[in-house]
């Protein structure tokens, strides 16, 4: 016997049982983005790796050990995309979607990263990301903010998240606040991990969010950004919170959060939770008006979010299990006799016609009715149709339900439309 395949560490199936939950959040989030009026822009998942590198960074971990990237048969370097945004922004150089124009897009698929698995986080892993570029007031901001929260309240998990917001200022104010936290950190260097050690000098402001609790005990005392922003970021940032205010958006400044790479300024903003272990960041945004030309195109203010839903879906599931449990099938056809049989195919297609909303399945493989009951209980259908022989005479067929305490009925075969009601 051949050895069987399994898939690849770090990829996982998402099984029929599983998909109902996928289906609940992917759905709610297609309503509420075009609530809003946003396009869904698709990119390929391979890019060039220059891309990544220059949006990322060649020295980052992302671009040095997480990325899949292999050579192509023409010699060039290709790489599995690992987030969506430099795809965004490549499309939209690309294509003359960003110049002195305005674009809401948002995008929904697979990125891969070579980590460790763990419950939520996966090589192959899906992310939903919301963009908008050419605009750059604190409203569109809000409107980031806004979106997050109407998914969390559709999702059923508004009172189980947190917003947290903080603002980076402009580039050369974050340079200058660089060397305030630099010189502080020095002081307390010994007592600083590895990790942040190393980062003291290539990327300093990611040693405030330090997960290592003594690092943490540290920073708590570093000089504050959110404290020497230039004018311009501080007005932006106050009308940002006295708007949130105003439409009743709860939110925690958190000086310690940050972005790592410099094309970020401005808002950053996190949804948090505690349900889902250390890592309680659900969903990540902020201002990156830098972007656009780092990768070639004209300075273009960029605003944006993404959340994985590997996340999302463990978090709404274990707030509401029920959602994984959804019947494929509305009602199940069983044909007793010869004519049943002969004429339920053209029964079964003429309910789909008259109510494509109505998930059908008819019984295949023949037996005796006992054998066909029992597949239609296994379908987990409310409704069984049977279509017997000695009905077909009179046009009518009979309506069992397989989930309620009620006596069979009858039903005309001129009344099918009439299914919707009984459901």
């Amino acid at each position: 016997m051949a050895k069987t395949i399994q898939a690849i560490r770090g990829m996982n199936d998402c099984l029929p049982s599983q998909t109902g939950i996928w289906q609940f959040v992917e759905s709610n989030i297609r309503r509420v983005v075009a609530n809003y009026g946003y396009q869904e822009i698709r990119t390929p998942i391979v890019e060039s790796t220059e891309l990544f590198k220059r949006s990322i960074g060649e020295v980052t971990d992302i671009v040095e050990k997480e990325m899949y990237t292999f050579d192509d048969r023409n010699g060039d370097s290709l790489s599995l995309r690992p987030e969506g945004t430099a795809c965004v922004v490549r499309a939209g150089n690309e294509h003359g979607l960003l110049y002195n124009q305005q674009q809401r897009l948002w995008y929904m698929g697979p990125m891969f990263r070579h980590e460790r698995p763990q419950k939520g986080r996966y090589r192959q892993f899906h992310q939903f990301g919301v963009e908008v570029y050419g605009l750059n007031g604190p409203d569109v901001d809000i409107e980031m903010i806004l979106i997050g929260a109407r998914l969390w309240q559709a999702f059923g998990i508004a009172d189980k998240v947190e917003l947290q917001i903080n603002s980076l200022g402009s580039a050369d104010a974050r340079a200058a606040y660089k060397e305030l936290l630099v010189a502080f950190l020095q002081e307390h260097y010994n007592k600083l991990d590895e990790d942040s050690q190393r980062r003291l000098l290539s990327n300093p402001l990611r040693v405030l969010d330090s997960k290592n609790p003594a690092v943490q005990a540290i920073v708590k005392d570093a000089p504050k950004l959110i404290d020497h922003l230039d004018e311009a970021s501080q007005v932006h940032f106050s009308l940002l919170c006295e708007r949130l205010d105003n439409l009743g958006i709860k939110y925690t400044v958190n000086p310690s959060l940050v972005r790592g790479l410099d094309y970020y300024n401005r808002t950053v903003f996190e949804w948090v939770t505690d349900l889902l272990g250390a890592q309680g960041t659900i969903c990540a945004g902020g201002r990156y008006d830098g972007l656009v030309e780092q990768l070639g195109g004209k300075t273009t203010p960029a605003v944006g979010f993404a959340m994985g839903l590997e996340r999302l879906v463990l978090l709404v599931e274990s707030l509401d299990d029920s959602l994984c449990a959804h019947s494929p099938v509305d009602v199940y056809i069983m044909a007793i006799g010869d004519e049943a049989e002969s004429q339920a195919m053209q029964i079964a297609e003429k309910i789909r016609s008259e109510l494509p909303s109505l998930k059908v399945q008819q019984h295949f493989g023949g037996g005796n009715f006992k054998k066909q009951m029992k597949k239609a209980i296994a379908s987990d259908a409310p409704i069984a149709l049977i279509i017997e022989d000695g009905e077909l005479k009179n046009a009518n067929v009979s309506v069992k339900y397989l989930k309620q305490d009620k006596p069979q009925a009858k039903l005309s075969l001129e009344a099918l439309s009439a299914l919707a009601d009984l459901l």
